[in-house]
């Protein structure tokens, strides 16, 4: 099933960042095309699948990984901004990330407590303050900032989730939510159960 975006035909109007994700205004008028794992089907040539500086340059990579983590664990390292799945025997799946921008970092260790494909989104009350413009609920789907999946990180309001921002992997641009691309936070979903431990590091 494939799932559309009205998205700009030109320059983004504007970003405003809360709940560890971005929403970004757009120009409707011209579709980007999902398919059902939330990777780009097309895209205009200023977005996206359609152009290079709009796509993440971090590919996710097997790699060695040294540590005395359990099989399973997931290793968020902030200040790399990558993203580790440990896998066993010495190797772990290797994922760019976004993070928290300044004033917005934290740490800590939970276990994943839910799991959403396509999520909606509900801006907690305080951060609905701080940006008046925020909807009280966006539904799931392409067009939602937490992109294709989701993963609830223990009692906190953080996430790891799917972007429709992917140009932003590697930068510190949320409010504390890891961001992935669609296709890395489709990836890591299948390979993680609720109850999963989240080592978030600074």
């Amino acid at each position: 099933m494939r799932k559309h975006l009205l998205v700009a035909a030109g320059v983004v109007a504007g970003v405003m960042a809360a709940g560890g994700i971005a929403v970004a205004e757009f120009n409707p008028g011209v579709q980007t095309s999902y398919d059902s794992n939330g990777k780009v089907a097309s895209a205009p040539d200023n977005f996206a699948a359609g152009s290079p500086s709009r796509r993440s340059s971090i590919r996710r990579e097997v790699v060695d990984f040294e540590g005395s983590y359990s099989k399973g664990t997931i290793i968020v390292d902030t200040n790399e901004r990558r993203l580790y799945y440990v896998m066993g025997d010495g190797k772990a799946m290797k994922y760019g990330i976004g993070v928290g921008r300044p004033g917005f970092q934290w740490s800590g260790a939970h276990n994943i407590t839910r799991k959403a494909e396509w999520p909606g989104w509900t801006p907690p009350p305080a951060m609905r303050k701080r940006q008046p413009g925020l909807p009280a609920f966006m539904p799931g789907g392409p067009n939602n900032p937490l992109g294709a999946r989701a993963m609830y990180i223990g009692s906190t309001i953080y996430r790891i989730h799917g972007s429709n921002e992917p140009w932003t992997m590697g930068q510190a641009v949320s409010s504390g939510c890891i961001r992935m691309t669609n296709e890395d936070v489709t990836d890591l979903y299948e390979r993680v159960d609720v109850g999963t431990r989240v080592i978030v590091k600074r």
